[in-house]
């Protein structure tokens, strides 16, 4: 038996290796962009930067150290240059898929920081796996900004799991959704009617706020804001405001909320304020053909009928009055009942022209009164004056006679 050179004997030791074998290597170097590895083969090792990780930031010189024992993955026995290429981040991808596919089997609930943000949704980071979820699987509400995802953790479950399409995909918005039924069941164990609860008003519509009420959404509609007329709810909140509301009606899930509480209602003590016959100033709050609704008080309106507006024939309201106008009137009827009130300003016209007539005969009696006691006066001086001159001459005769 010859005996084998020292290069025979040395390619006998080394290994034989294929591409996609998994082999143990041990760090002999460490670059930026690269790790050397010895992996018993006649040539070392190369693992560049962009096979050991997804992470474009990551610095190799604190991941790993020389001597450092690593299993990798063999991608091409011979580069051209005589070199192993290898990588690192594929077998730790192939783990990860194994793990995905037990996950979604099992319907496991995932952590994984944002990675980017992309067009249709996110890619979040799990290990040295990517899952995407798609825009519409992120929140149980439609979002148009996904940025403030971004480098968030988030939480999700895999609805597919397909490593050779390359697609895993996530779900935020199931985890969503189930959390909300229980919070939603949860309150609506311990919630009843008349119960003041504290919300924050999460969306803002032409008809109402709904108010998140930690577990269940509330509709505080736009009658139910205030006792006065409330013409767009976004004039009173934002979203983000606090709300203290009473709880209205519970129907199933839907629950209706109000701000109009007894202590607040301004029709309390209106049968007081009110009253027939009544002197009080209100501003027009708004016209119909049919008349005018003065606002008497936040909560209070009172019609004032076109035939009440004025003692002369007015046509319709806003030929004499305008919105923000204050009118001074009577009120003529009150009816608790229906919460209705009646004003008019022709009544007081009437009593103020039924005074002037008054007046003026009160006047004109006093005038009369003057002028008779002015002709009694004159006629009482005539008589006097007449008795006198009588007098005078009946002296005179007498002082004739004395004299003859």
């Amino acid at each position: 038996m010859s005996e084998l050179s020292f290069e025979e004997m040395l390619e006998d030791s080394l290994v034989t290796i294929h591409n996609g074998e998994v082999v143990e290597g041990t760090v002999i170097g460490v670059k930026d962009n690269e790790i050397i590895l010895n992996i018993g083969y006649k040539a070392d090792g190369i693992l560049t930067k962009n096979e050991y990780s997804n992470n474009a930031d990551i610095d190799l010189t604190a991941e790993v150290k020389t001597g450092d024992k690593m299993t990798v993955k063999v991608l091409k026995v011979n580069d051209g240059e005589g070199q192993v290429l290898l990588t690192y981040k594929r077998l730790q991808q192939d783990k990860m898929n194994k793990r995905f596919e037990e996950a979604f089997e099992n319907q496991e609930v995932l952590t994984g920081k944002v990675a980017a943000v992309l067009k249709g949704g996110l890619s979040v980071a799990y290990g040295e796996g990517r899952v995407f979820i798609p825009a519409s699987l992120v929140s149980d509400m439609y979002e148009r900004d996904l940025s403030k995802y971004e480098n968030q953790e988030v939480e999700f479950v895999l609805t597919e799991v397909n490593p050779h399409k390359r697609r895993i995909i996530g779900n935020r918005k199931q985890l969503i959704v189930e959390k909300k039924k229980q919070m939603q069941k949860e309150l609506l164990e311990k919630i009843e009617v008349g119960m003041m609860v504290e919300g924050v008003v999460k969306n803002l519509t032409d008809f109402g706020a709904f108010v998140d009420l930690g577990g269940a959404d509330g509709l505080l509609h736009i009658s139910e804001m205030s006792w006065g007329r409330v013409d767009d709810p976004k004039k009173l909140f934002k979203v983000g405001d606090k709300v203290n509301v009473m709880i209205k009606d519970i129907a199933d899930s839907k629950i209706a909320l109000t701000m109009k509480l007894e202590e607040n209602n301004p029709w309390k003590n209106a049968a007081e304020k009110y009253s027939v016959g009544t002197l009080l100033t209100g501003k027009v709050a708004r016209m119909t053909d049919f008349g005018a609704f003065i606002e008497l008080e936040e909560g209070i309106d009172a019609l004032l009928h076109v035939s009440q507006i004025s003692i002369e024939h007015v046509e319709k309201p806003s030929d004499v009055l305008k919105v923000g106008q204050e009118v001074t009137a009577k009120v003529v009827d009150f009816n608790e009942e229906t919460k209705k009130i009646s004003l008019s300003i022709k009544a007081l016209e009437i009593e103020k022209k039924k005074e002037a007539e008054a007046e003026a005969e009160a006047a004109e009696e006093v005038e009369e009164t003057a002028q008779t006691e002015e002709t009694v006066q004159a006629e009482e001086t005539t008589q006097v004056e007449e008795n006198t001159e009588a007098s005078a001459e009946m002296a005179e005769t007498e002082e004739v006679s004395a004299e003859e």
